[in-house]
Parts: structure tokens; C-alpha cells; sequence
């Protein structure tokens, strides 16, 4: 957050200097590891009449503007290794072959992150903030914007349960706790992923809502 308060410094410098002030914080880790933790990022920044944006993996950043809703995402990884996703989709949760699949996933995933053949994520090279989807949009006609994980979007692009404007909706009236609340219901209804394949159950979500 320090590093973004410069609002004349690109997001893409700030979060560079974010990862490495984060791996300089852990010298006795191994951070070349494949298997280093990493993380998807959305950012949404409002600066001087225009809210700049930078998506680095599945977060999307959703707008509610004059001509409906506009969602940025960066979903590289989905050109990832589909063949090896397929398989993990084809098991229902909580399966042994669920889980043997997915291990195989994520380890091929391992090999490829962060690299020009695979995708990018925040880990411990600062280079891949300079990978991130990045740009402007003018403040003008913007009512609203919703910062989200992928566990939330879902439910309109996956799950198709609900639309942009029914998630818009339900922030304005309960905020975040509800919507989240009401994609736990959703996947409590198929909790082995049979109507909707997916890596595991209860993926992580959050949310961030704000009002003009």
C-alpha cells in the first residue's frame, strides 16, 4: 500500500517494489523454489479523475458504468496446460482421483509460473509485476467497482447463478459479507462438483466494493 500512495509512480513500479521488499523480509527461504508462495493481484487506484487498474492472474476488477459492466481480468493461465485441467475437472471433489490430479496440475503449473512460456503471478520476482494487464479508465459515468477474487466472480462466469448487475445489487444492499455468503450457498448445492467442475471446494473469497 506504501508503495502505491505516490499516485504519479506506475502501479506496475509499486508493485515491483512491493515483492522485493517482501523477499528481502525472508533471506533464509529458498524463494528460487518452484513452489514459493505466490498470489493473484487487483489493483484499482483513483487518480486525478480516472481509476487505473493492474490485474496480474484470475482476479478480476469489475466497473458499473454508464454502458453496463465492464470486467478486467487476466486469465493467461487458463491457456495453461488445458489438458491437464481438463482431468482435474473431469473427477468430483473430494475423490482420490481428484486429488492425484490435481497435484499433477499444480506441479506442471510450478514448472511453467512465471516464465515466459507459462503465466505470471506476484511471487518472489519483483519482474512479473511488469507482466501485469495494466491501464486507465476516466471516472466519468462510473457508479460503483467491485475488486474480487476468483471464488467470488464465478458465480456469474462459472457458476452462471447470477449476473454482474445481481452481484452489484446484492453489494449495494448487504456489501461483501452477503455476497460472499450467497456463493457458499451456491456451491453448498453441488459440494462434489458435479454441475460445476472446479480444483476444490471453498475457494478463497473476497471482495472489495466502493460507491461514487
Amino acid at each position: 500500500m506504501a508503495a502505491l500512495t505516490d499516485l504519479d509512480r506506475p502501479l506496475t513500479e509499486g508493485l515491483a517494489d512491493a515483492l522485493e521488499r517482501v523477499a528481502a523480509i525472508h533471506p533464509e527461504c529458498d524463494l528460487d523454489n518452484p513452489g514459493t508462495p505466490s498470489a493473484t493481484v487487483a489493483i484499482l487506484r483513483h487518480t486525478y479523475g480516472t481509476l487505473e487498474h493492474l490485474v496480474l492472474a484470475d482476479s478480476p476488477i469489475v466497473l458499473d458504468g454508464p454502458e453496463g459492466h465492464t470486467v478486467i481480468s487476466d486469465l493467461r493461465v487458463d491457456d495453461v496446460l488445458p489438458e491437464l485441467r481438463a482431468e482435474v475437472e473431469s473427477h468430483q471433489t473430494h475423490t482420490s482421483g481428484h486429488r492425484e490430479a490435481l497435484q499433477r496440475l499444480v506441479l506442471a503449473q510450478r514448472q511453467v509460473r512465471n516464465t515466459p512460456e507459462g503465466y505470471w503471478v506476484a511471487a518472489s520476482r519483483p519482474e512479473a509485476a511488469h507482466h501485469a494487464l495494466t491501464g486507465t479508465t476516466s471516472l466519468t459515468g462510473i457508479h460503483s467497482a467491485a475488486v474480487m477474487s476468483d471464488g467470488v466472480s464465478r458465480l456469474v462466469t462459472e457458476y452462471e447463478t447470477a449476473t454482474w448487475a445481481d452481484v452489484f445489487a446484492t453489494l449495494q444492499a448487504g456489501g461483501p459479507r452477503e455476497l460472499i455468503e450467497n456463493v457458499r450457498k451456491t456451491e453448498a448445492t453441488d459440494p462434489t462438483g458435479i454441475r460445476w467442475p472446479r480444483y476444490k471446494s471453498g475457494d478463497d473469497a473476497t471482495v472489495a466494493y466502493c460507491r461514487w
